[in-house]
């Protein structure tokens, strides 16, 4: 009795699908490759320009975003003023949040960048100390022990130098999408390789 992978009800067969549906999925995985691949290069080779892209990105979000929350709490009806006036709030909080940040993108990728690697730094530090503080039931406690102090050690290193380790995360990430957006351009030119129906 063979085991199944406990991935196999996430994989594609390509046997089982039509000829029109093999073609869909190595479009759809060449058009993902492609677009992870382009992202990739653009982090990777000009890091720069890739967080101002996403930092106006998230401002146009916080825009759209604070005049729906302004205009629910204007217009909406059947909710408590105590309700309203938080909508009206937080939608003015971001909308200030967008205005500063299209004031200076450079700035706001950089503050961004500076939140994103404390607040990745605390998490590693919280997952070391909860690595250690479970070392009991770790099956190799060797290994837990190890985890948790390089955790330590690399949340730590975050939160002394929050950008750096930010811009090291960023060009990782771009890396991990060219890796990523590769082998999704093969898996689009092999998928369904040699079935005829």
């Amino acid at each position: 009795m063979s085991s199944a992978s406990p991935f196999s009800a996430y994989s594609l067969d390509a046997k089982s699908l039509t000829k029109s549906t093999v073609n869909t999925v190595r479009v759809a995985l060449g058009l993902s490759g492609v677009v992870a691949l382009l992202i990739g290069i653009l982090i990777v080779f000009w890091p720069n320009k890739a967080a101002a892209a996403i930092t106006v990105l998230l401002a146009i979000y916080l825009l759209i975003a604070g005049l729906a929350y302004v205009g629910i709490g204007i217009f909406a009806k059947g909710i408590s003023g105590g309700a309203r006036a938080i909508d009206i709030i937080l939608g003015v909080l971001f909308v200030v949040g967008a205005i500063v940040a299209f004031a200076n993108i450079a700035t706001a990728a950089a503050t961004l960048a500076i939140l994103i690697g404390l607040l990745v730094g605390i998490a590693w530090i919280i997952e070391g100390v909860v690595t250690l503080v479970q070392v009991g039931d770790a099956p190799s406690r060797a290994w837990a022990i190890f985890f948790a102090i390089i955790s330590i050690i690399a949340g730590i290193t975050l939160l002394f130098s929050p950008l750096w380790g930010a811009v090291l995360l960023f060009v990782l990430a771009g890396i991990a999408l060219i890796v990523l957006g590769i082998v999704q351009i093969v898996r689009a030119f092999t998928f369904g390789r040699g079935v005829t129906a």
